[in-house]
């Protein structure tokens, strides 16, 4: 069977045992049937999905540059799916991969930001993974090292602690392939630049490229951000007449991926030529900024600067009623009804005093002077 060169994306699993496919199943069971799979020619048959030989329909799908692949596994004796069955499968299979093939080459500034948090948490995971592998290994040799225990003691605690330590850095492994795919910068770049040669192809404009000199891995979203951003700078450089050569670079920096367009035209732009469309909204997402130096008689180089830092979330108001208690909330409901003391007491059960002492903390909470403004802000919360 033929065989593409990446991993599959999703292994979804029958209704009647998901957990215990989902929990077992890996990567390397997973890979050979994306390989072998052909698009739009979906297989079934016995496969090896959470260790054991099961029956299953592979659904391989080219929508996306990598290829995706769709596993159902088949109930103990459920009869092969036939051809229609099959069909809509592929059909809904390519419509789902290209819809999310499409948000990764668009890249919205919504799935932008998610992208961001998304590679500070495959951070996170990875630092914490490295931790407690090390954190295992101590714990293992500080039991083998022991002279208090004898070996069929220490033996036993060993295992056990190894077993632990495996079943936590799994479920740690499997946070870490929920991540958001990375892309390494200089991959990255390379694939931009498959995607301007043909833009000159035809044109007398010589177009220069400097790639990254970094490894540093770059969200797979803000990657794709960055080349859109160059795409659409460059079809604004070409605009002009007398440009005859223009020069494309990415630089990294330890907090800044900087995607320049340089070119040798009469140096006339100017900024309101870049117009306030995908480009600005990009770069505002991501905390970014374009930058521009247009010298007259050499050239302009227009510079979109993204910080590699996740941009801090707005921090949202606080709802007016947070601080107050739950029998606070009760008294303030009542007050807002226009009722007075007597009834607020007759209402709750509880004395006259206790409702002017919660009245008092009310006011003072709320940062008001009279039971009307407490009232109004009950309302305006509601």
């Amino acid at each position: 069977m033929r065989t593409p060169p990446n991993s599959p994306r999703t292994a979804p699993t029958p209704p009647s045992k998901p957990s215990a496919v989902r929990s077992c199943c890996t990567s390397a069971e997973l890979t050979p049937l994306l390989l072998a799979g052909v698009p739009g020619e979906p297989w079934q048959g016995l496969a090896t999905i959470g260790g054991r030989a099961r029956e299953a329909v592979a659904v391989k799908s080219d929508a996306t540059r990598r290829g995706a692949v769709l596993v159902l596994v088949r109930e103990d004796g459920a009869a092969p799916a036939q051809a229609p069955e099959l069909a809509v499968a592929q059909a809904l299979w390519n419509l789902v991969t290209s819809h999310f093939d499409r948000f990764a080459t668009e890249a919205m500034p919504g799935a932008l930001a998610r992208s961001r948090a998304a590679a500070d948490t495959r951070a996170r995971v990875i630092a914490e993974l490295s931790t407690a592998h090390a954190a295992a290994l101590s714990g293992v040799l500080g039991v083998l090292r022991s002279r208090a225990l004898d070996d069929s003691t220490a033996r036993a605690t060993a295992t056990d602690l190894a077993a632990t330590a495996l079943i936590e850095m799994r479920a740690e492994r499997r946070r870490q392939d929920r991540a958001l795919a990375e892309e390494p910068a200089r991959d990255a770049f390379e694939r931009l630049a498959g995607e301007l040669r043909p833009m000159l192809r035809h044109s007398a404009v010589r177009l220069d490229l400097g790639a990254p000199d970094s490894d540093r891995s770059l969200a797979a979203d803000v990657a794709h951000s960055a080349r859109a951003i160059v795409r659409a700078l460059l079809l604004v450089v070409l605009e002009q007449d007398s440009v005859r050569r223009v020069h494309v670079g990415w630089q990294l920096t330890e907090h800044e991926l900087r995607a320049s367009v340089r070119d040798d035209g009469a140096g006339a732009l100017a900024p309101c030529d870049l117009g306030a469309g995908s480009i600005r909204d990009r770069l505002d997402v991501l905390g970014g900024r374009l930058d521009m130096d247009a010298v007259p008689g050499w050239g302009t180089t227009i510079t979109a600067v993204v910080p590699l830092a996740t941009p801090e979330a707005p921090v949202e108001a606080a709802h007016p009623l947070t601080g107050l208690g739950e029998r606070e909330v009760e008294v303030l409901r009542h007050l807002a009804l226009g009722h007075r003391n007597r009834r607020i007491a007759e209402e709750l059960h509880i004395s006259e005093s206790t409702v002017k002492f919660h009245v008092a903390n009310i006011l003072n909470k709320l940062g008001v002077d009279s039971r009307g403004e407490a009232a109004a802000l009950f309302h305006a919360a509601a």
